[in-house]
C-alpha cells in the first residue's frame, strides 16, 4: 500500500452546547490534529477472547482472490438476513483518559450498567498500536479478573453488556465487534436495525461472522469510512469519518446508539435521528493536569458518578461526536432529527438514578404513580395495604401509598442471584426463576387486602405466580395496579418482547387480563397519562416511542410483514 501522511495544523473553536446545532455544522472542544490519507489503511485482528491486534499502516489491501472469493459467496450472506438478532437492551461506555489504563474504569461502568443485560459482556482497549479485547457469555464480574483487566492496556476503550434474544447465544455474537478494514474498527452497539436485511444486501461481498444487526451496522459504517478514504484521500480524519456517518445515517432505520473505536481518529460516537436508545456525554479533568479533558460516553449516566465524570448533556439525535486521540471533543449534527426516545426506558430499562434526555428516572416514575393514584380512586376498592413488586415499581407505589393515605409495605423478598424473568430466553425458565426469586411475607399478607403495583405487566408470567403467592400467604384479596399501560405491540426498537402472542394483554380485555392472572381487579395507567408525564418533564419532547404499548412506531417503517416475521423463532 501506498505510504501515509500525517500532516498536523492546529483548529481551534468554542466547545458549543446548543440542544441541536445545524446539519453538517461541527464544534470543537478545543485543538485537533490533521490526519491526512493516502490510501485505505488496515489492522489485524485475531478471533480469540482476549487478543491483541497490530495496527499495521504498511499491509497491503485484500487480494484480488480475496476480493472474487468475497464476492461469490455474497448470495449464501444475503439468504441469512431474516435470521438476524438485534442487540437488545444493551449497555455500552466508552472512556478517554489522558493517562493510566482506561480498562478499570471501564469494568467500574459496566458494572453500573450490569442491569441493561446479564447475557454476556465485552471490552476492547487501545494502547496507540494495538487493540486488545475481551468478551465472553456470562457477568461482568465473572468474565473480568484482575488478569484479564491488567492484560487490556490502554488509555482508550470501549465496553458492552447484553442480553439474551431467541438466538445467538455464543461468545462469538458478544460484542464489540471488529473490522480491520479500512483503518481497524470495533463498534458496540444498544438497539435495533429494523432494516438489517436491505443494508446487508448492498454490503456487496463483506462477510459476517454472526447474525448480530450490530455487525451489520459496523460493516454499513465501515464500508462509508472506506469510501470517503478513496474518494477524499487526503481530508482530515475527523471530516471522513463525519461524513461517513452522515451516509451512514441516511441508510440505515431503526434505533442506534454507538460508540467505536478507530485506529487513527479515537473515540467515535452516534445517536439514531429519533434518539429512540440513550446516550450520554460525561467529561472531567485529568487527575494530573486540570488543562486536560477526559471524557466517557454512556447509555446512562448513572455510570460517571463511581468514575468521578459530571454529565454535560444527551448526545443529541443524529449527531456525532468524535473523541480525538489527544482528548479534544468534536462533535457534528450529521442528520435533521427529532428526539422521540422510547418510553420504556424510564418505566422499565434504566435505573432510576440516571436522567437521559433531561428527565429524571426517579422522578417520572413517581409521576405514573401520582397518576395512577387517581385513577385507583375511582374504583373505591377496599385496600387495606400497599405492596410494592421489587424493584422498579417502587417509586410509583410509594406515591400511590400517598395519594390513597395507605400504608406501604415490602412485602414480597427478592433473591438479587437470579436473572430478571422479563428477559429469560423461554418460558419455562421464566417460570421456573419466577419460583426462586420472590418470597411472600406472611406477616405482611395475612388477613389483609393488598394492592400489589409492579412497573409493567407484559407476558404476565411473574404476576401470575406472585398473586398465587399473596394468597398462599393469607391475603384475603389481591388486586393489581401497573404503572404503565398494557403492552399489546412489539418494540422493535431493542427490547426482547417482539411477539405479540407472548403478550398477557394480547387480545384480552382487561377484565380477562385480571381472570387470567387470579387477580381480584386490576388497573392499568392509561396512554394518555403516561405521555403527559413525560411531556410535563420534557417540553421539548412532542413525541415518545410509545409504540409497544400504542403500536405507533416513529421510524414509519414497521410493516405488518415485519411484524410477523419477528414471531418466528421466539421462545413461548
Amino acid at each position: 500500500s501506498r505510504s501515509h501522511v500525517r500532516q498536523v495544523r492546529t483548529m481551534q473553536s468554542v466547545f458549543a452546547r446548543s440542544p441541536v446545532a445545524p446539519v453538517g455544522a461541527t464544534s470543537r472542544s478545543g485543538a485537533g490534529k490533521r490526519r491526512g490519507v493516502g490510501a485505505s489503511r488496515i489492522a489485524v485482528s485475531k478471533n480469540t477472547s482476549l487478543h491483541a491486534v497490530t495496527s499495521d499502516l504498511r499491509a497491503s489491501s485484500m487480494t484480488a482472490a480475496a476480493s472474487r472469493f468475497r464476492l461469490a459467496t455474497a448470495t449464501k450472506t444475503i439468504a441469512k438476513v431474516s435470521l438476524r438478532h438485534a442487540a437488545r437492551a444493551c449497555g455500552i461506555i466508552g472512556i478517554h483518559r489522558h493517562e493510566g489504563a482506561a480498562s478499570a474504569e471501564l469494568y467500574e461502568g459496566l458494572l453500573m450498567l450490569q442491569h441493561r443485560g446479564q447475557d454476556s459482556a465485552g471490552m476492547v482497549t487501545f494502547d496507540g498500536s494495538r487493540f486488545m479485547e475481551k468478551k465472553d457469555n456470562g457477568l461482568v464480574a465473572q468474565i473480568f479478573d484482575k488478569r484479564a483487566i491488567d492484560s487490556l492496556l490502554g488509555r482508550t476503550g470501549i465496553g458492552h453488556v447484553r442480553y439474551p434474544t431467541a438466538g445467538g447465544l455464543s461468545a462469538t455474537e458478544a460484542q464489540p465487534f471488529f473490522v480491520n478494514s479500512p483503518l481497524g474498527i470495533y463498534l458496540i452497539h444498544n438497539g435495533n436495525l429494523t432494516n438489517s436485511a436491505e443494508l446487508e444486501k448492498g454490503l456487496g461481498g463483506r462477510m459476517m461472522k454472526t447474525s448480530s444487526d450490530s455487525e451489520v451496522l459496523l460493516n454499513v459504517f465501515a464500508e462509508d469510512v472506506n469510501k470517503e478514504l478513496v474518494a477524499n484521500p487526503d481530508s482530515d480524519m475527523d471530516k471522513i469519518v463525519f461524513d461517513a456517518v452522515t451516509n451512514t445515517m441516511k441508510k440505515v432505520k431503526g434505533a442506534y446508539s454507538v460508540i467505536t473505536m478507530v485506529n487513527q481518529v479515537g473515540l467515535f460516537a452516534f445517536r439514531d435521528p429519533n434518539g429512540i436508545r440513550p446516550l450520554v456525554l460525561g467529561q472531567r479533568k485529568a487527575a494530573t493536569d486540570e488543562e486536560k479533558d477526559e471524557w466517557c460516553i454512556a447509555s446512562e449516566d448513572s455510570a460517571f458518578g463511581p468514575l468521578g465524570f459530571s454529565r454535560v448533556r444527551d448526545v443529541n439525535p443524529g449527531e456525532a461526536i468524535l473523541i480525538t486521540e489527544e482528548g479534544k471533543m468534536v462533535s457534528r449534527q450529521c442528520a435533521i432529527s427529532e428526539l422521540s426516545p422510547c418510553i420504556f426506558e424510564y418505566i422499565y430499562l434504566a435505573r432510576p438514578d440516571s436522567t437521559l434526555n433531561s428527565i429524571s428516572v426517579y422522578e417520572f416514575q413517581l409521576e405514573l404513580g401520582r397518576r395512577l393514584a387517581r385513577r385507583i380512586k375511582k374504583r373505591e376498592w377496599e385496600i387495606d395495604v400497599i405492596v410494592p413488586v421489587p424493584d422498579g415499581s417502587r417509586p410509583s407505589a410509594i406515591e400511590i401509598a400517598g395519594e390513597l393515605n395507605l400504608p406501604y409495605r415490602e412485602g414480597l423478598v427478592k433473591n438479587r442471584y437470579v436473572g430478571r424473568t422479563f428477559i429469560m430466553p423461554d418460558q419455562r425458565t421464566r417460570e421456573l426463576s419466577v419460583r426462586r426469586k420472590l418470597n411472600a411475607m406472611r406477616s405482611v399478607f395475612n388477613g389483609k387486602k393488598v394492592l400489589l403495583v409492579d412497573d409493567s405487566i407484559v407476558r404476565g408470567t411473574t404476576m401470575s405466580q406472585i398473586v398465587q403467592m399473596c394468597r398462599n400467604a393469607g391475603a384475603l384479596e389481591v388486586y393489581l395496579a401497573s404503572a404503565a399501560p398494557p403492552v399489546k405491540h412489539p418494540n422493535v426498537y431493542g427490547v426482547d418482547m417482539p411477539s405479540r402472542k407472548e403478550f398477557v394483554a394480547h387480545e384480552r380485555t382487561e377484565q380477562e387480563v385480571c381472570d387470567y392472572l387470579g387477580a381480584d381487579g386490576l388497573i392499568y395507567q392509561s396512554v394518555e397519562d403516561m405521555l403527559q408525564a413525560g411531556r410535563s418533564m420534557n417540553s421539548q419532547i412532542e413525541r415518545f416511542d410509545a409504540s409497544c404499548f400504542d403500536g405507533d412506531y416513529v421510524t414509519g417503517n414497521i410493516t405488518e410483514e415485519y411484524l410477523a416475521n419477528l414471531e418466528v423463532g421466539r421462545g413461548k
